[in-house]
């Protein structure tokens, strides 16, 4: 049902889960444990969805909170949870208030958990290229530290992201990483004539480096290649199938 990363479960303070497809009651293209909002399963599959998660965190219905995301660099600080309808459009979360499990949804973009454990704030984040290009990564950061944390004391876990090997991309985006991303050429592979090969969690890594945070990691898992376990939007969109499922990634500390 959950995976999680041996860096942020050390941390008795702190509870995550990067949550798989199985484990739920959705059906069809959505089996089984659909956490999104944004797809067009039954409402109350996704409600029961969420609930077990909530379950999984010891915390009550409703505490799960998420974003209506649009591939920004913008964080939200949560102090309290808000209704699903009224969720903020961002796609970072930050807190330092025990109990609220802070959720992102993903079907092939990078979900990234992050801990200061010592100063007691998590945030999570969800990083696309386009929002690690803007620079997700470094505005979740700059949010924690207001909240108390230090950089140096964060640990960033990048969860369930498209591989190098399933990301094909064009000549317009290689040059736009080109003109914006020094030494962009290590985030490419050679493709078939007119493509490349796009290592998006190499990227995401390497923004967290950048960014100064005492530990990174990866759980080193693709979501197109392993389809009993992800979704994914670029394997829907290959099969021509009408809509996908969502993936939950959530993070929060202990009451």
């Amino acid at each position: 049902m959950f995976i999680e990363a041996p860096e942020l479960s050390s941390h008795s303070y702190v509870r995550h889960a990067f949550f798989t497809r199985q484990g739920g009651v959705s059906e069809g293209l959505y089996a089984s444990l659909n956490g999104g909002i944004g797809s067009r399963d039954e409402p109350a599959r996704i409600a029961e969805n969420r609930a077990r998660m909530c379950a999984q965190f010891a915390l009550p219905e409703g505490n799960l909170v998420s974003l209506y995301q649009v591939h920004s660099a913008e964080v939200v600080t949560v102090e309290a949870p808000f209704p699903l309808d009224e969720r903020p459009k961002a796609d970072a979360m930050v807190t330092r208030v025990p109990g609220l499990a802070l959720g992102i949804a993903t079907a092939d973009c990078g979900p990234i958990l992050f801990a200061d454990p010592e100063n007691r704030v998590v945030g999570a984040a969800h990083a696309g290229w386009k929002g690690a290009l803007g620079g997700v990564v470094e505005a979740t950061v700059a949010a924690m530290e207001r909240l108390g944390a230090g950089r140096e004391n964060i640990v960033a876990v990048l969860g369930p992201t498209i591989s190098q090997a399933s990301y094909e991309v064009g000549e317009e985006f290689v040059e736009r990483f080109r003109s914006e991303v020094p030494e962009a050429e290590r985030f490419f592979a050679p493709g078939r004539p007119g493509h490349a090969q796009f290592d998006l969690p190499a990227f995401i890594l390497g923004r967290l480096e950048q960014a100064g945070v005492g530990e990174s990691a990866s759980l080193g898992l693709c979501t197109y290649a392993d389809p009993d376990r992800f979704y994914s939007f670029r394997r829907t969109t290959h099969r021509n199938e009408p809509d996908y499922g969502r993936l939950i990634s959530a993070i929060a500390l202990t009451p």
